[in-house]
């Protein structure tokens, strides 16, 4: 049995997965992005089931068995190998940061500005087939209108602050990935990091947009400013969260080994 990569062999294995999500054409990138945007619904829908499901005998132990059913969503998502938005950070910045003499700015651009958008695209769609009604379980649509009230209703403040979590979250689930070789390794991780990200709840734009955007549907209270609002503050904490808090630091810890190597060797 083989032991885990070191930082570096983990940070050169991104900076391959890197190359390539930069390097997509724009066809192929819009497409992964779509889809990752409607997969993760999947995740969405089994919670609000559930959630309707546990809840009336169970109380708040529903949070905790709809967190489980959410989960499954990160799998598909990974295993898939489709572009998430904030799951793509750590990847490309790795090959931006291993580049020398170029930053290769604009292909980073491109590559959030559409994952963001055909993500959103793909996920409103989505929703939109499983809000026709008898689609859904009766009482899951009024626990999903009642997890959207409950984002939407807290300062943006913590809306921000929670997003910064959930940056770092989904940011460490790619570093992770790089670290282990198996299907298995990876459905494992995926499905803890969806389950977590659940429970907290911690806001990662997507799936929190998409949260909204169900409460929309279900709850006609919610109106649009309230959906960009929402997207615009956790799109920021994600930022923070998954560049400067998780692919910065992982970034310096390789530089730094590698600096203290030539060091050594001089």
């Amino acid at each position: 049995m083989s032991g885990a990569p070191v930082p570096e062999e983990i940070f050169n294995r991104a900076v391959e997965e890197g190359e390539r999500r930069l390097e997509q054409s724009l066809l192929e990138l819009v497409s992964t992005s779509f889809i990752a945007g409607f997969t993760i619904v999947f995740g969405i829908a089994a919670l609000g089931v559930v959630d309707a499901l546990v809840e009336p005998r169970f109380g708040a132990v529903a949070h905790i068995a709809g967190a489980l059913a959410f989960g499954v969503g990160v799998v598909f998502l990974v295993v898939g190998r489709t572009e998430l938005f904030n799951e793509n950070f750590f990847d490309p910045a790795a090959k931006v940061v291993d580049r020398d003499g170029s930053w290769l700015l604009w292909p980073l651009v491109r590559l959030w500005t559409v994952t963001l958008v055909f993500n959103l695209v793909g996920g409103f769609l989505f929703a939109l087939v499983f809000a026709v009604d008898g689609v859904l379980p009766a009482g899951s649509a009024h626990a999903l209108g009642r997890s959207a009230e409950e984002i939407v209703h807290r300062p943006m403040t913590a809306v921000f602050a929670s997003a910064i979590v959930g940056g770092a979250l989904v940011s460490l689930l790619s570093f992770l990935l790089e670290g282990v070789n198996t299907v298995g390794s990876r459905i494992t991780l995926a499905y803890i990091v969806g389950f977590l990200l659940a429970l907290g709840p911690f806001d990662h734009v997507i799936v929190t947009a998409i949260h909204v955007f169900f409460g929309m549907l279900f709850d006609p209270v919610i109106g649009y400013r309230t959906l960009l609002e929402t997207i615009a503050v956790a799109t920021a904490g994600n930022f923070v969260g998954g560049l400067g808090l998780v692919t910065f630091t992982h970034v310096a810890q390789v530089r730094g080994a590698r600096n203290s190597d030539d060091g050594g060797e001089s």
